[in-house]
């Protein structure tokens, strides 16, 4: 488990992420409302240079940020009321695509993940979060160790 001190440190995460990830990497994200998990897409989408900053898509549910090194399409299922709404993001097709990172918010809500992801779960913590990252399969592995080193390396 990582501690998070505060916003600045959850950024630094995501950026952390943004160093490591590649086209097709999935990432799951975890937590309450509040814990970070939109604070750590902005880090993630300012690391690969997308020229906007990363906003909630709880409205549009997706946010795609191009411009930079890789895409990365930012979902968010929390007003999503019933599986059979799933269909209408696309989400298969842009993980399917692999032209970027895909980052799903409440990605406990319904079983949208791949096979081979990173889950990322954010807790309060006092006044700041805690990161708990998990990879599944070879490149959700692979991606989690690659992640947690570079958080660690950056944190010193």
């Amino acid at each position: 488990m990582i501690v998070l001190a505060d916003a600045s440190a959850t950024d630094r995460a995501g950026r952390a992420l943004g160093r490591v990830a590649r086209a097709g990497d999935v990432v799951g994200l975890i937590g309450d409302l509040g814990a970070g998990k939109t604070a750590l897409v902005t880090g993630l989408v300012a690391e690969l240079g997308a020229p906007v900053a990363a906003a909630s898509p709880t409205f549009a549910l997706i946010h795609e940020y191009a411009g930079g090194y890789l895409p990365v399409w930012h979902a968010d299922l929390y007003r999503i009321e019933h599986a059979r709404e799933l269909p209408e993001l696309g989400l298969d097709e842009l993980i399917d695509r692999g032209a970027g990172v895909v980052v799903i918010e409440w990605a406990d809500r319904f079983p949208v993940l791949p096979a081979d992801h990173v889950l990322a779960r954010l807790a309060h913590a006092g006044t700041g979060r805690t990161l708990e990252i998990t990879g599944v399969g070879p490149r959700g592995t692979a991606l989690a160790a690659a992640w947690k080193i570079e958080l660690t390396d950056t944190s010193t």
